[in-house]
């Protein structure tokens, strides 16, 4: 599971880092203001249909994996409560035999 997380990870931070370099490149260009605008625009957009698949993939991925963490501690909750019933009904059940007096 931390090899899914690594990876996604480091694709998420790839896309990123090629976002901001892009972004930046077109900032930095001799270019008007509204030149530069209709340039970081046309990108953003390229950007947003060309990696959207993907994109959807890792959010897939990262909320199934979300789903199958919390199963997995609501099992381990659960198995902690009949843990502590379990140890309530044996004291209980100790401290019935051991006492002298009959409630009947």
């Amino acid at each position: 599971m931390s090899k899914d997380n690594s990876s996604i990870g480091f694709g998420v931070g790839l896309i990123l880092g090629v976002v901001g370099g892009i972004i930046a490149g077109v900032l930095y260009a001799p270019s008007s203001g509204e030149e530069m605008r209709e340039k970081v625009k046309e990108t953003v957009c390229d950007l947003a249909e060309k990696h959207s698949p993907k994109v959807k993939d890792a959010k897939k991925q990262a909320l199934e994996s979300i789903d199958l963490l919390k199963y997995k501690l609501e099992k381990q909750y659960k198995k902690f409560g009949d843990m502590l019933k379990s140890k309530k009904m044996r004291k209980a059940k100790e401290l019935e035999s051991l006492s002298d007096f009959d409630f009947n």
